[in-house]
């Protein structure tokens, strides 16, 4: 049977609990299934196998051999809580994503998606793409809040595939830092690939994609600030390894190096970053859109507390 390995670290909320509660949690899979992982040997935590029952510690890099599926993946359908719809029409849905919600399911990932949940909403979603994402035109990481699109028809998905190609689609995001950059207004340029010790972390690296990160200060706070971010490109995790790599990590993010005493004051359990606003030329009309999703509570809480 083939296998695809992932690491992540284990986070602050999982402190202490058993490693197949934990990793349930984490991959969206049942505790049955985790602790047939960590029996089979698929668990290790520094080339260690880990057991069910061990308890896990903050920062603890785990990887996972997680088999491939059997048959083709299909969406859960299911109303996703928190999930709102911003905007649709014949050609488009705009939604505000939740973290804690996928774009669609992949290996390892068996919790709920956006386009799961539009299907249960009963809203038409293209049926172009492959099957687990059809109408899927971008995704956001499971971590990160905001707007997304998914296309609701097929010249839609056509059209909103080449506009992310070819980088016309306008992507905005907040995002607060630890620090404050230096200077308070700039880009990265720097390529991106996956981290040459952890499957599931990227990292700045000399052959890796290009990647370029434009930001600019909005407010600074005594113990960070508070950025908008606009990208050329689209990498995984791109944000947040840029940040990282300039010694401002996302705060509430241990896996690129945030402070966790900093996240536990503000109330984070998730890195503070969130995909403000979308803007793309309209697949039916053919003029310039917008959509904007708000901060989630839990971010604008952690914002209230720096601010006062």
């Amino acid at each position: 049977m083939n296998r695809q390995l992932r690491s992540f670290p284990i986070p602050e909320g999982l402190e202490g609990m058993r490693a197949d509660a934990a990793l349930a949690k984490l991959l969206g899979l049942s505790r049955s299934a985790t602790a047939q992982l960590c029996a089979e040997g698929g668990v290790t935590v520094d080339s260690q196998e880990l057991g069910k029952s061990e308890r896990l510690a903050s920062g603890q890099v785990v990887s996972v051999l997680l088999p491939e599926p059997e048959k083709p993946l299909l969406p859960r359908e299911e109303l996703v809580e928190g999930m709102d719809v911003l905007y649709s029409d014949a050609d488009i849905i705009c939604v505000h994503k939740p973290v804690g919600v996928a774009a669609h399911p992949s290996v390892g990932w068996d919790g709920p998606t956006v386009i799961g949940g539009l299907r249960a909403a009963g809203y038409n979603v293209a049926s172009l793409g492959p099957t687990e994402r059809q109408g899927i035109v971008h995704r956001l990481d499971v971590g990160t809040s905001g707007v997304m699109v998914v296309a609701s028809s097929g010249r839609a998905y056509s059209a909103l595939k080449h506009a992310f190609k070819h980088r016309t689609v306008k992507k905005t995001y907040h995002a607060v830092v630890q620090g404050l950059p230096d200077p308070i207004e700039g880009t990265i340029d720097a390529p991106i690939g996956r981290h040459p010790k952890s499957g599931w972390k990227f990292a700045v690296l000399d052959d890796g994609k290009a990647a370029v990160t434009h930001y600019r200060l909005i407010e600074a706070f005594r113990e960070a600030s508070l950025i908008e971010v606009h990208l050329e490109t689209g990498r995984t995790h791109q944000i947040r390894v840029h940040m990282s790599a300039t010694g401002h990590p996302c705060v509430g993010d241990p896996m690129y190096g945030s402070n966790p005493q900093l996240s536990a004051r503000l109330g984070l359990e998730r890195q503070w970053l969130h995909a403000v606003q979308l803007g793309f030329t309209h697949p039916g009309t053919g003029k310039w859109f917008e959509a904007r999703a708000p901060y989630p509570d839990d971010l604008q809480q952690a914002l209230e507390r720096l601010q006062g």
